[in-house]
């Protein structure tokens, strides 16, 4: 099955396929932690136990994320030694350092509060148990931070030196951490966990609004999670332009390869909507295009010339066409988070928000969608990086271990059977977890209000309408 393919192309493919497991997990515990940081917060200011209710909810939730986060991290990075051994030595007076700090910094701090957070509170108080919950959000966020420097620094490398075995020792620690792409590609990586948690908790929010539009909790999750796109998807879509500005500027041939541009545009670029690239002829056959429109995005002028991977020797060029089709597909789906925000808007401003069904049904059609955009765009990344691991200065082939394609291919199969057993078991489990009812207010015959344990009672003359929303 696999003879075929060489040991390197099977290392890449099992590094793809248990990173593609791995980064679904933290995307998605990074925003749900700081989502349960203003849960606590928001309950602690009003009291209002809607808001305890659904920091209850979601903390099991997270628990079991986070877990599945931590088991997929741990297997992963095993390959640096055994797939990747040269690169590591190559790399490791620089990129070690960095890793250590985000466990010593980062997932220290999670992992020491997370206790605090899920089990804490009626032992330490609610101050201390904020706090917590306050920590756990910062580790996930600090986590973000160390990882996507190590990851920028290999895409923009600097602050390097080269010592006489070939390896890149580190000269000046504030350039490597703060490389020229780390701001970019840290702001384009939150706000993407922060839309991507958005979406999951506005399509639990809609399957129980389907269910019963008198929910209290799901009418507050759904909300919340509306606000959150229609604030955070402009944004992110600002953002990623200045971050494509950013990789033009280092990665030129990334950009030319997400643009489909196989030749030079020496009087303004088009930009192709669609098309399917063809390698061998260099061209983007059935191309639906806007002229001009590239260059005015990139230079910010019609007429501006731009290079095209004729400018790029052959064997530096990345793979056009999974460049190519990753990118429009995180663009796509960005601009669908922003509809779904648009019309959560204008049914919020004419009070319908809660009675239409066609919301809840579009919203939990996006509920995976923020998974996707992040696969989508660490493909871009990562793919349109090739055929280096250290851009422009060490190759995806001279970093390869001394191993042999069988035994890769080997790992790699047992990687495929345990992983779909294993996480997607732990799916599931999520899954029927989102699916549980909310705990929300039920009615009580003999008291008249709908009235939760611990709270007072919630008067509902309008169902459609609740205080405070």
């Amino acid at each position: 099955m696999f003879d075929q393919f060489t040991a390197e192309t099977l290392a890449r493919a099992q590094f793809a396929f248990t990173v593609s497991f791995h980064i679904i997990f933290p995307a998605f515990s990074i925003g749900l932690a700081s989502y349960l940081a203003v849960l606590n917060g928001l309950w602690l200011r009003t009291r209002d136990d809607t808001y305890l209710t659904l920091f209850n909810y979601w903390k099991k939730i997270f628990a079991v994320a986070f877990g599945m986060g931590v088991v997929s991290g741990i297997v992963m990075s095993y390959q640096f030694g055994t797939n990747w051994s040269v690169f590591s030595d190559k790399t490791g007076p620089i990129l070690g350092p960095l890793m250590a700090y985000e466990v010593l910094s980062a997932f220290f701090l999670e992992a020491g509060f997370l206790g605090i957070m899920l089990f804490g509170r009626e032992r330490v108080g609610d101050g201390l148990h904020m706090f917590a919950t306050a920590m756990v959000a910062f580790g996930t966020l600090m986590s973000a931070t160390w990882i996507l420097s190590v990851n920028s620094w290999m895409q923009t490398p600097v602050g390097y030196g080269i010592n006489d075995l070939g390896q890149f020792v580190p000269e000046d620690w504030w350039q490597i951490v703060f490389n020229p792409s780390f701001p970019y590609r840290l702001v384009h990586m939150v706000l993407a966990a922060y839309l991507t948690t958005a979406l999951v908790v506005g399509a639990v929010g809609g399957l129980h609004l389907l269910r019963d539009r008198g929910d209290t909790p799901a009418r507050r999750m759904f909300s919340m999670a509306m606000w959150m796109l229609i604030v955070v998807a402009p944004i992110q879509i600002f953002a990623g332009d200045l971050h494509g500005l950013n990789t033009l500027e280092h990665q030129p041939a990334k950009v030319m390869a997400m643009e489909g541009h196989y030749d030079s545009h020496p009087d303004g670029a088009p930009l192709i909507l669609f098309g399917i690239p063809n390698a061998e002829d260099k061209r983007v056959d059935y191309a639906v295009q806007i002229p001009k429109l590239s260059s005015l995005i990139l230079k910010h002028d019609l007429n501006a010339p731009l290079d095209g991977l004729d400018t790029i020797p052959q064997a530096d060029q990345p793979p056009v066409a999974i460049v190519f089709w990753s990118f429009r597909v995180m663009v796509a789906l960005g601009f669908a988070m922003l509809g779904l925000g648009a019309w959560a808007l204008w049914r919020r401003l004419r009070g319908r928000l809660y009675t239409d069904p066609w919301l809840y049904r579009a919203a939990i059609v996006m509920g995976p969608t923020g998974f996707i955009a992040v696969l989508a765009g660490w493909v871009t990344t990562e793919v349109g990086r090739q055929p280096f691991t250290v851009y422009g200065l060490l190759r995806t082939s001279d970093s390869l271990a001394p191993v042999a394609a069988p035994a890769v291919a080997a790992s790699l199969i047992a990687f495929i059977i345990v992983y779909f057993f294993i996480f997607g078991a732990g799916t599931f489990y999520l899954l029927r977890m989102m699916n549980s009812p909310t705990g929300d207010l039920k009615p009580n015959l003999q008291d008249g209000p709908l009235r939760a344990a611990g709270t007072t009672p919630v008067a509902q003359t309008n169902p459609n309408a609740l205080p405070g929303e």
